[in-house]
């Protein structure tokens, strides 16, 4: 089973990068960053967690964090956390939880993300190593454009 994991996990991320996604049939707004609930709740003791701004993000954009471990070819072999923000204009905060005790010394752990707009790949995150199973400030974080 978990040699499947990682398949299912490249299946879904291709599946979502090559399929226009159609509008919600409600349109909500953006949350501005000020008032996001998650900005002030504590995180369980358990836990540990990953925070920053995404800069440059489009207002009306779909982002897409994900903490994952990668095996010494370079593929994703499991999911740690993972975040979904829309993109307001503004820099845009996260806060992104994860387990430590799933992550097992001297395994390579890296924050991706991605950015759709309408539908379409706009931006990605080149991958960051994360090095501590700690929580940590990554500070402002820039996406570049997708190719």
């Amino acid at each position: 089973m978990r040699p499947l994991a990682p398949l299912a996990l490249a299946g879904l991320l291709a599946a979502c990068a090559d399929e226009p996604v159609a509008p919600p049939a409600q349109t909500t707004q953006p949350v501005p960053a000020t008032t996001l609930e998650t900005a002030s709740a504590p995180v369980p003791a358990h836990l540990r967690e990953l925070s920053g701004n995404l800069l440059d993000i489009p207002s009306g954009a779909e982002v897409e964090l994900a903490l994952l471990t990668i095996n010494e070819r370079g593929i994703p072999q499991d999911l740690l956390g993972t975040l979904q923000l829309r993109g307001s204009g503004a820099p845009l905060p996260f806060r992104l939880a994860f387990d430590p005790a799933s992550v097992a010394r001297g395994i390579r752990v890296e924050l991706r993300g991605r950015a759709h707009l309408a539908g379409r790949l706009i931006l990605r995150l080149p991958p960051l190593a994360i090095r501590h199973a700690d929580s940590q400030s990554l500070g402002e974080l820039q996406l570049v454009p997708a190719p």
